[in-house]
């Protein structure tokens, strides 16, 4: 995650008051909700889960949709394997459809991250249509924002703002970021939360049970980023009821891991240097923008720029360093808009680094509490990291950009000193249970962007292989989270849940990236 995070992995240093019972009309298809009101104040004590109708979360910037929204929180337990241990709360919302006659089979959402703000995500939703034809239900993860227990960082929050004026990936950055990770870790333990049981199959068998208390016999799944992935885990391990599956910026499970990250950045950054060598006027102002970029990662990562800059969202200047690695985590997380990557990099290479510099002096702007870091570090560090030693990392940077230094290619894009940071973490290796292909032939669609340098869009038809009713399909120059960004996904998306049987996909093919800026010589 704060600025709109639509990516995977860490930050770039990133009402309506009534009973569910009380909204008329239950959904169609579903039997009514537990009529039990008991508030939740905290962890408690149970056996099973259930839906307990609520008040909608108050965010700081009001969210419309939540205004007509029937809200509560599933009670479920925090480790399933230890019967009468503890139980949290997750919260709930159900947005009611548009259409005067909707479908019976509502869709619920899965969000990015992991650790991602899900109730930001909602206005999103609603731009694409999602709540067009029926009902939308979104459930925070757990140890979101507004969970009970909420698994928010502000330790880590506070290193990221700070962060930008450091060099990416010097040992004083790596001393202040593990000092915030084990204080986090420490508070969060002395509460009595078990880390271990942040993982995607409690995730996953949170969202079966949603589905079971909610009375609903059959629904969609639309996953984003990590959504995606904890969709796949969830169509593995819980199938009934799930009608279709949808998967923006696909990150399967069985593929996920930190020396993955630097193929996915090749892929992505690879798509856009063809892209503007296809467009004439890109190519003829920018023939050199790889080797530039190349250049200009070797000469930041050799003699950093300090710089004061004032971040674009206003305030007073900050101080920020820009080296290799910042250049590398800035074009992940999209911190440019693709069209002005060529300028920006030619810019660069010509002395010019302000369109890199006030993106990076954004990141110093941070909301506390808005991302679920302990989530994040819980399903990274007994999921992602397992398996791969940090020379598998720096051979993976070796094989993507050769000709980058060394210093750069050790540290996974925007997951920088992870291996550290799981051993002061100390979850369990889950991987024999998430490494798993999922085996289905539920309906899939598959939809990923061609800039998408965070989770490469070569993995949609590799993980299709397994899913016998899957149908992929690239929109180009969109990066992550390509659905609230393309009009012509969302009609995909609209047809793909009208019916999982007849997709219609014919907007894709006329589609071209939006035109790169060009700048005078």
């Amino acid at each position: 995650m704060a600025q709109q995070s639509f990516h995977i992995g860490v930050p770039v240093a990133g009402v309506a008051l009534a009973l569910l019972a009380a909204f008329g009309q239950t959904p169609a298809g579903a039997a009514p909700p537990p009529t039990d009101s008991t508030g939740v104040t905290g962890p408690g004590t149970a056996a099973a889960s259930r839906f307990v109708p609520g008040p909608c979360p108050e965010p700081p910037e009001p969210i419309e949709a939540l205004a007509t929204a029937r809200c509560g929180v599933l009670e479920v337990p925090e480790n399933r394997s230890r019967p009468g241990g503890r139980t949290i709360s997750l919260a709930v919302a159900v947005i009611p459809p548009v259409s005067a006659k909707p479908a019976p089979d509502p869709v619920v959402f899965m969000a990015g991250g992991p650790g991602g703000e899900t109730f930001d995500d909602i206005p999103f939703l609603v731009s694409s249509g999602l709540n067009r034809d029926r009902e939308l239900i979104v459930m925070a993860q757990r140890g979101n924002l507004y969970d009970k227990p909420n698994l928010a960082c502000p330790e880590l929050d506070h290193f990221y703002a700070r962060s930008v004026g450091l060099p990416s990936y010097a040992p004083q950055t790596e001393k202040l970021m593990l000092d915030a990770v084990k204080q986090c870790r420490d508070r969060l333990t002395a509460d009595g939360t078990d880390l271990s049981a942040y993982n995607s199959t409690e995730n996953a068998a949170d969202f079966a049970d949603l589905r079971t208390a909610l009375g609903i016999k059959q629904w969609n799944v639309y996953g984003h980023s990590y959504g995606s992935n904890l969709a796949l885990t969830y169509l593995r391990l819980h199938p009934r009821g799930i009608r279709s599956v949808a998967l923006d910026s696909a990150a399967p499970a069985q593929y996920v891991s930190l020396p993955f990250a630097w193929a996915n950045a090749r892929e992505g950054l690879d798509n856009l240097y063809k892209a503007c060598a296809a467009e004439p006027r890109c190519k003829s102002r920018y023939p050199d923008l790889e080797r530039t970029l190349n250049e200009q990662v070797q000469k930041l990562e050799a003699q950093p720029l300090t710089l004061d800059v004032r971040p674009p969202q206003g305030g007073d200047p900050v101080k920020v360093v820009l080296d290799g690695g910042a250049l590398v985590n800035l074009l992940v997380a999209k911190a440019i808009p693709f069209a002005d990557v060529p300028a920006a990099i030619d810019e660069l290479g010509r002395g010019n680094p302000e369109r890199f510099a006030k993106a990076r002096a954004a990141g110093s702007v941070q909301v506390d509490g808005q991302t679920a870091h302990g989530l994040t570090q819980s399903v990274l560090c007994s999921e992602w990291l397992p398996g791969h030693s940090t020379s598998d990392v720096l051979e993976a940077g070796r094989e993507a950009f050769p000709e980058w230094p060394r210093s750069a290619q050790a540290q996974a894009p925007q997951l920088p000193f992870q291996d550290p940071m799981c051993r002061i973490w100390n979850v369990p290796d889950r991987t024999a249970a998430v490494r798993v292909p999922t085996v289905s032939s539920v309906p899939v669609l598959f939809i990923n962007g061609t800039f998408d340098m965070k989770t490469g869009a070569s993995w949609a038809p590799k993980t299709a292989r397994t899913l016998s009713r899957s149908t992929t399909v690239q929109v180009p120059g969109i990066g992550h989270w390509v659905v609230p960004q393309s009009s012509c996904a969302q009609k995909v998306l609209a047809s793909f849940l009208s019916d999982p049987t007849a997709l219609d996909t014919g907007c894709v093919a006329g589609l071209r990236w939006e035109p790169f800026t060009i700048t005078p010589k």
